[in-house]
């Protein structure tokens, strides 16, 4: 399945909107918009999952990857995610507690440093 990226921004902060699955195939491109926004300098980023009907471990590793990167820069890497099977895999594996998720890219932005 193909797998798209937008990038728009609330109140500052880039929102990178993802479509489709991030598996094997698909997480090096999720690699490479995070590497960019970062290489953009901005700090804290956020990844709108709305639209992301299946993430695999190597999907999660890119997220985790990207959130160590930002955090170290000073700032964040934030998840909106409204699907149910996304979210029980963040639980499931823990990261529900590592993220800031939320469920709109306006809460997610809200506080947040650019």
């Amino acid at each position: 399945m193909e797998v798209r990226f937008d990038v728009t921004e609330h109140a500052g902060i880039p929102v990178l909107a993802t479509a489709g699955e991030i598996d094997v195939y698909t997480a090096p491109r999720l690699r490479e918009e995070l590497l960019e926004l970062a290489r953009a300098g901005n700090a804290t980023v956020v990844v709108d999952l709305t639209d992301v009907s299946f993430v695999d471990s190597t999907g999660l590793g890119v997220l985790v990857s990207g959130l160590k990167r930002f955090r170290e820069a000073g700032g964040d890497l934030r998840l909106v995610v409204t699907q149910p099977q996304i979210l029980k895999v963040l639980e499931i594996t823990g990261l529900s507690s590592v993220f800031s998720v939320h469920e709109t890219a306006l809460a997610a932005t809200a506080g947040a440093r650019s």
